[in-house]
């Protein structure tokens, strides 16, 4: 009885305790919070459009109205655009964007987007006048694409059907510039699918700084070859989508450069030299309102011309000349800077192993370099001519860590205008008087403020206090950076995202990611919560590992793989996972690999080579053979197939099928336009004919990105349990 007693009295003070605990206990992360619910998203400040004073700038109210702020304080100044005034207006329902005029007078008004590949989309354009605030379309003929204002405002040119018009703004009227524009033939005005999706290319039209001209690309593609996707759509007759598609070693379009002259109504081509196995990369306009300048490379990629053409004749010289014994960078809408004072020109180069900013002279003679070191430069926000400071992104003494910079084209060091260590990047208003600056770092999520060009502090604008509020709410996985050296004396950055109440005296499975294509970089001092938190939280380790090949180590670490990819990322992938073995709290009977695209290509490589370390791989939409990709990118990183055959064969998964000892989940989907289920029906065929044993989910209809709907929800849940039940 006595007994029976303290057990009742003790089971009363845990009653008392149980609200208590409850109340104490923390939230897991959950499927739904990262894919459903957005839980851990940053908030920051995003579709700003500095105004051309610099005091001021754009962007959406609460209202979803297009309204005026003021840099210095955020203060709404006015609505400048309101859908709404124009509800009986249908296509306002679907309001998707705007440019202003160079004289902010006028706004593009872009509804009804509908996307064609990653860049491209066409939309129903509207001119809004500020002043007398009537909406007109901009054509009544079909939908536009690449619509766009010349510098005086008079005219917007666009695309339609592969075809270059221009709109008289006075009395819009609508001229016709090209007529031979023809579906899966010859593109006008705008780029093909490989231009827009290794160079990005968005719009293949510039106007010329007097307004008089205008430049333009056109493809002939008609000896491009053709791939045929099947659109099931749920219909009883599935379509076959059909568009031009080069793959390594295969015809390309032939690309030429046009100028059309509004006046004389006469258009001329451009002199890009007599080989047309090649690429026109970019045209920039330079401030010589009849001299376009034209970035050639050459079908291999390391050579680069920067050629000058006089619009009127179509007469051109070569200005600067760049060859490299790998690959020349792929140049980008910052690539090249033309100085206002038409005297030089700005550039980005690795001729000296590090990719820095130099200054020519218009005569194509080096001025100075403005940047050295190790501290790579990642991209340019911009060149004000005022001070003569151009205003960039490099690392920070860590590949790990970037920083905002600014240097003087006269000369001097180079000055660090962020503070906190981490992820840094900047947004430069009109004239470089402000700039929004964004941070974040392993623990930290987005910080953003507002600065003036020196760098100092003017006001925060999203701390996201909130969020990290919520964070605490939860029982929160850790992540940490290491380094680890291979078996080669090869130093290798990654992160370890750790189970919140890990344990160095248990034995945790480990998922390894890894994404590992050329220059690219997943382990970065930045913030973020996802799929391998919510892992973590199941009780794994997951690890990623930036192997040779990958950015921010110089040109040397990068463009070792060049002509054998593959080769080194998979060696280094698979040292990582010996590496994780020798840690006492990893089970080194259950490592896994999974990625998606390149990263698929190298989790499938992986698993195959590496046989006896991973347990099992999940490719996601993986190359299989790089036989089936693309051109420009293939090409730039193994030459042609014709001549690099076994750099083509030695590495692509489909040839070391019979190695596979573990699981595999092979995952695409069947709309992929770029890397195409091809790749893995292919390697589909070598597994069934090796007689091994996978798994298999295809996506109907889903892109490369794998996304709509429940699509991501569906994806992922499915991940996370094939990786409980196989590792």
């Amino acid at each position: 009885m006595r007994n029976i007693r303290k057990c009742l009295w003790l089971s009363v003070i845990a009653l008392m305790f149980i609200p208590q605990l409850s109340s104490a206990q923390k939230a897991k992360i959950t499927l739904e919070d990262l894919f459903k619910k957005g839980t851990f998203r940053s908030r920051s400040v995003y579709g700003l459009t500095s105004m051309n004073d610099g005091e001021h700038y754009s962007a959406y109210n609460a209202k979803r109205q297009v309204a005026k702020f003021k840099y210095a304080t955020g203060d709404e100044v006015t609505p400048l655009f309101d859908p709404a005034e124009f509800a009986s207006n249908e296509d306002m329902k679907e309001f998707g964007g705007y440019q202003f005029s160079p004289a902010e007078d006028k706004m593009l008004i872009e509804t009804k987007n509908d996307y064609i590949y990653r860049h491209s989309y066409t939309s129903i354009n509207y001119i809004y006048d500020l002043k007398s605030k009537t909406l007109n379309p901009l054509s009544k003929n079909g939908a536009q694409m690449n619509a766009t204002f010349s510098p005086d405002g008079n005219w917007v040119s666009f695309v339609r059907v592969n075809n270059i018009y221009i709109v008289n703004l006075t009395n819009f009227e609508e001229i016709q510039i090209t007529t031979d524009g023809l579906y899966n033939n010859i593109i006008n005005g705008a780029a093909d699918w490989v231009y827009e999706e290794e160079f990005a290319l968005t719009t293949g039209m510039q106007w010329s700084p007097d307004s008089k001209k205008l430049a333009f690309y056109r493809f002939d593609e008609s000896k491009v070859k053709m791939f045929n996707m099947t659109m099931f759509e749920n219909k009883l007759y599935p379509e076959n989508y059909t568009f031009k598609y080069p793959k390594a070693g295969e015809t390309n379009s032939v690309v030429s450069i046009h100028t059309y002259d509004l006046g004389a109504k006469t258009t001329t081509k451009m002199d890009v030299g007599p080989e047309t196995d090649q690429y026109i990369a970019r045209i920039f306009w330079t401030t010589n309102p009849n001299q376009l300048s034209m970035l050639r490379l050459n079908r291999l990629q390391n050579k680069i011309d920067i050629m000058l053409a006089d619009a009127t004749t179509g007469n051109s010289t070569i200005l600067y000349t760049e060859t490299n014994k790998y690959y020349v960078e792929e140049p980008n809408d910052n690539y090249l800077t033309f100085t206002p004072d038409g005297k030089s020109f700005i550039i980005t180069s690795e001729m000296d192993g590090y990719k820095h900013i130099y200054l020519y002279g218009m005569d194509g003679k080096l001025i100075r370099q403005l940047t050295k070191g190790t501290n790579e430069v990642t991209n340019i926000y911009g060149y004000d001519a005022a001070k003569k400071v151009v205003y960039y992104s490099a690392y920070d003494n860590s590949p790990l860590r970037k920083a905002v910079y600014s240097v003087s084209t006269n000369g001097g060091n180079p000055t660090k205008l962020s503070e906190k260590e981490g992820s840094n990047s900047a947004n430069f208003s009109t004239g470089f008087k402000y700039y929004i600056h964004f941070h974040n770092n392993i623990n930290t999520p987005t910080l953003v403020t507002l600065h003036n060009s020196k760098g100092k502090l003017i006001r925060t604008l999203e701390d996201n206090a909130k969020l990290k509020e919520r964070i605490a709410e939860y029982d929160m996985p850790t992540k940490e950076n290491f380094t680890f050296k291979t078996s080669e004396n090869v130093e290798l950055y990654g992160y370890m995202v750790k189970p919140f109440d890990f344990s160095a005296d248990k034995k945790y499975p480990v998922l390894m990611y890894q994404y590992s294509g050329p220059g690219s970089q997943s382990v970065q001092d930045n913030f973020r919560i996802g799929w391998d938190e919510y892992l973590a939280t199941l009780g794994y380790i997951v690890v990623c590992v930036d192997g040779r090949g990958t950015g921010g180590r110089g040109e040397a670490f990068k463009k070792m793989t060049y002509g054998q990819m593959g080769l080194y990322e998979s060696t280094d992938q698979i040292e990582a996972a010996k590496y994780l073995q020798t840690l006492p709290y990893i089970d080194g009977t259950r490592i896994g690999i999974w990625g998606w695209s390149y990263g698929g290509y190298m989790s499938s490589l992986c698993l195959f080579k590496g046989a006896d370390v991973f347990k099992m791989a999940i490719a996601v939409a993986p190359v299989t053979n790089w036989r089936y990709y693309d051109s420009i990118y293939t090409e730039r990183f193994m030459g042609l197939p014709q001549d690099n055959a076994l750099g083509y064969d030695s590495n692509s998964p489909i040839n070391h099928v019979d190695k596979l000892k573990g699981k595999l989940l092979l995952v695409h989907g069947t709309a992929d336009d770029n890397v195409h289920v091809q790749n893995a029906i292919e390697l589909i065929e070598k597994l069934v004919q090796s007689g091994k044993q996978f798994d298999l989910m295809l996506y109907p209809d889903k892109n490369h990105g794998i996304r709509g709907g429940n699509t991501t929800m569906h994806l992922y849940t499915m991940l996370t349990n094939y990786v409980k039940e196989n590792l």
